[in-house]
């Protein structure tokens, strides 16, 4: 793996496990991003100054660890947060729709919550994720949410693996490239 964007000041903040989950996979392991508070309060206040002068209802998060980064954001913007649930962990009488992902090492089935007394048509969502890799998961969410008539404003994320994806509009604070 090489760094090649850090914007973060302690820049000792990144491990990896090789050959995890499965045997060719690096997993990039955010957990140092979280267990420093100095480091988990400068991600947060770096998506939070990054967001808090656009016209958002809602911050939209992937099971599991965007919801750590876009619960705590969408708190500090004073909005809702929808988390993107892995399939069956809501009763289905809540789930909006059920969809597919493509991941590196294999397929997510997704399901988007129902809002509580509203619906998704001109809302306007942001994307919190913690790494974007191929993108997959980031562009089967923003297509679902676009056929129910929101209007996804951007996508941020913390960690962003540029060699897998060729995407230029993805906000991030890390960018690496897989050796």
């Amino acid at each position: 793996m090489k760094i090649l964007k850090n914007s973060l000041k302690n820049k000792d903040n990144i491990r990896t496990q090789k050959d995890f989950p499965i045997k060719g996979v690096e997993f990039i392991d955010i957990t140092p991003l979280i267990l420093q508070k100095e480091l988990f309060n400068e991600i947060i206040d770096v998506l939070y100054n990054k967001l808090k002068n656009e016209k958002i209802d809602y911050i939209v998060a992937p099971e599991a660890r965007g919801f750590i980064f876009g619960s705590v954001v969408a708190n500090k913007l004073g909005i809702g947060l929808i988390p993107i649930r892995k399939s069956g962990k809501l009763p289905p009488e809540h789930v909006e729709i059920c969809f597919e992902s493509e991941k590196e090492y294999g397929k997510d089935k997704l399901e988007l919550p129902k809002l509580v007394n509203e619906i998704y048509l001109n809302k306007n969502v942001y994307i919190i994720d913690d790494i974007y890799a191929t993108g997959n998961t980031v562009k089967s969410i923003k297509n679902i949410l676009e056929k129910l008539g929101s209007k996804v404003v951007g996508t941020g994320v913390i960690i962003n693996i540029l060699n897998l994806n060729n995407d230029k509009d993805v906000f991030s604070l890390i960018d690496i490239e897989e050796e």
